[in-house]
């Protein structure tokens, strides 16, 4: 069974462990590196504070077990998925599916036309899990840094309230 749980500033240990873990096991995937996060920079304080400034926080248990991450915060007047992850022994098992589907739901309940997130190129499983989840590629990401290049996928979300996209 999955289940996602929307994080407080209180449940920083649960973000701390799933974070460093992801950090750990797919470097590449993300734009911060484990170093950033340890020694120093592993405080309490930042890690509440990095609950409290992103609007939503997302962690997948599978069976009880912590088995993925996602956020949703804004990109200017676009809602953005960020901090998605799914721990390997959970892949395949619909927790991508579930930590999507609540950061897009999330999305438009706060209103957003359009949700964008950027995943790196070579990152073939997690392409395949947004395009799944109707994004389009939009091309090369202008966030895009050294390493591994990123693409910028765009979904346009539907309100219930119009039934069409705002």
């Amino acid at each position: 069974m999955i289940t996602v749980q929307r994080l407080t500033p209180d449940d920083w240990w649960a973000w701390r462990h799933l974070r460093l873990e992801a950090l750990r096991e797919a470097p590449e995937a993300f734009g911060a590196t484990l170093a950033d996060w340890q020694g120093a920079g592993d405080t309490e304080q930042r890690w509440r504070h990095r609950l409290t400034t992103v609007p939503l926080n997302l962690i997948a248990d599978v069976n009880g077990r912590p088995a993925g991450m996602a956020a949703g915060t804004w990109n200017q007047a676009d809602a953005e998925l960020i901090s998605m992850w799914v721990a390997p022994f959970a892949r395949g098992q619909g927790v991508g599916d579930r930590l999507v589907d609540a950061v897009v739901e999330w999305a438009q309940s706060q209103g957003a036309s359009r949700i964008i997130l950027h995943v790196k190129t070579d990152n073939a499983p997690a392409i395949r899990l947004y395009r799944r989840h109707d994004f389009t590629d939009a091309g090369p990401s202008p966030e895009s840094g050294t390493g591994s290049p990123e693409r910028l996928f765009v979904r346009f979300l539907r309100h219930p309230v119009t039934g069409g996209a705002q």
